[in-house]
């Protein structure tokens, strides 16, 4: 039997890897946040919260209407799951609105033994079609969380057939294997991603290598030695030179042009990935789904006036290039990072304002990047606010002294601001920065810009 696809207000679900970024996302528009404990998680140097920090995050979200979920979606080994009970069950006491799950134990556990405690099903579940949705719904799950391989077409036949939450990626890194389902870490590093410690060895660089089968060839071209005297072969491709190495790097994933389809397929709850991105890039990213929600759920004609404005927002970040992921087809070659970069990011986040003295007109900020005097900025705030001007009058917070450069990241500064600005608005340098750009040959060079 097929449902009526009902149109809703997604929320706008932002990563919190600290309790700083927690407050950041809602403060720029977030509905809910998503963190990780210190158990059970796959992001293991995301600076994962404690229970004191999780309860004073719940605080701030309760106050602000906003909800707090605990991803806990490793795969556990015998023995890993070992006080998982007491633990869902303090998270749950603590005011966690949901956990995120994908392996069955822990959800049999935290159903078991922390009844009341929502469980949302994680993306690493490879939930793929309406079959397994509805297998989930009936052991007690409240949300799925949509495998990122799930094309439109298939979202919108699963959303006819279940009247089950969902939740679907719409912004971030996207994983080169099957929804996160990698064992390169583990070989390459010793660190096993799919219990927290993954090293991205996907996103390292390769090559093919030429290597001789007799023994004298081998060692001619095996000249160079490494550590332990190691010989290291020194031929390289086997067709030819090869000016940039092979990665296995996807580009990020961004839908902020396709949100209309995902309103009207019904997604309740919109996902940014991100857990180790920095408060600006929480706070952009999350600012602009938002924006982009408001502005369709009041008509597509000011959805479609304002996009080109969302877009071009979302290059303020620092991030890789952009593309839809899996929703309107499978990647090919051009999805992935090697080549000629096609865009980059054209600003760079150099500090925050701590305070503003409106009798002054003096902002207190916090130095996250280099900046000078006389340098083009943007303060940006909550609410889609912008707003340009130039650093003047630039020095120490401290002294009160005038310096023409501060190049020590979280030092309090000094600069004369015309117009009030707010606490926690961030502060961009317009087309600052070193990137990486490539040659038509596929050579790298890293610029200035």
């Amino acid at each position: 039997m097929q449902n009526t696809i009902t149109k809703t207000r997604p929320e706008v679900l932002a990563p919190a890897g600290t309790l700083e970024k927690l407050k950041v996302a809602i403060d720029y528009g977030a509905d809910a946040v998503y963190i990780g404990g210190q158990a059970y998680g796959l992001r293991s140097r995301a600076g994962n919260f404690t229970f004191e920090e999780m309860a004073e995050g719940v605080a701030y979200a309760a106050a602000h209407d906003a909800k707090v979920y605990v991803a806990a979606n490793m795969v556990t080994h015998e023995g890993n799951e070992k006080g998982a009970g007491e633990w869902f069950r303090t998270l749950r006491d603590l005011g966690i609105s949901a956990v995120i799950v994908s392996d069955p134990a822990l959800i049999a556990i935290a159903a078991a033994e922390a009844p009341g405690l929502a469980i949302h099903l994680s993306t690493q579940a490879s939930a793929t079609n309406y079959e397994t949705l509805q297998f989930w719904q009936k052991l007690g799950l409240e949300r799925v969380v949509l495998a990122r391989e799930v094309s439109m077409e298939e979202l919108a036949e699963i959303r006819k057939h279940t009247d089950l939450e969902i939740e679907a990626f719409v912004h971030g890194a996207m994983c080169i294997s099957y929804s996160g389902r990698c064992v390169l870490s583990n070989y390459m590093s010793l660190r096993d991603a799919n219990r927290g410690g993954c090293s991205q060895s996907c996103r390292w660089k390769y090559d093919l290598y030429d290597m001789p089968f007799s023994g004298a060839e081998r060692d001619q071209e095996s000249a160079r030695t490494a550590d332990g005297g190691r010989k290291v072969p020194i031929k390289k491709s086997i067709n030819g030179q090869i000016p940039e190495e092979f990665s296995m790097s996807a580009v990020d994933m961004s839908m902020i042009e396709h949100i209309p389809d995902m309103i009207e397929n019904g997604v309740n709850s919109l996902k940014i990935e991100g857990r180790m991105k920095s408060i600006h890039y929480v706070s952009t990213v999350s600012m602009v789904y938002k924006k982009a929600i408001d502005a369709y759920l009041d008509s597509p004609e000011t959805f479609e006036n304002i996009k080109p404005q969302l877009v071009d927002e979302l290059w303020k970040v620092a991030q890789r290039e952009l593309d839809t992921g899996f929703y309107y087809g499978t990647p090919d070659e051009n999805k992935q990072l090697f080549g000629s970069r096609r865009k980059i990011p054209e600003y760079k986040f150099v500090g925050e304002v701590v305070s503003y003295d409106e009798n002054t007109k003096v902002a207190t900020i916090r130095q996250r990047n280099v900046i000078e005097e006389g340098d083009a900025i943007e303060f940006s705030g909550p609410g889609f606010r912008h707003v340009d001007t130039l650093v003047q009058n630039l020095r120490l917070a401290e002294t009160d002294e005038h310096i023409d450069r501060a190049p020590n990241p979280m030092e309090l500064l000094h600069i004369d601001v015309p117009f009030a600005v707010q606490t926690g608005d961030m502060i961009r340098k317009s087309g600052a920065g070193l990137i990486n750009l490539y040659e038509k040959s596929g050579a790298a060079k890293t610029v200035r810009v």
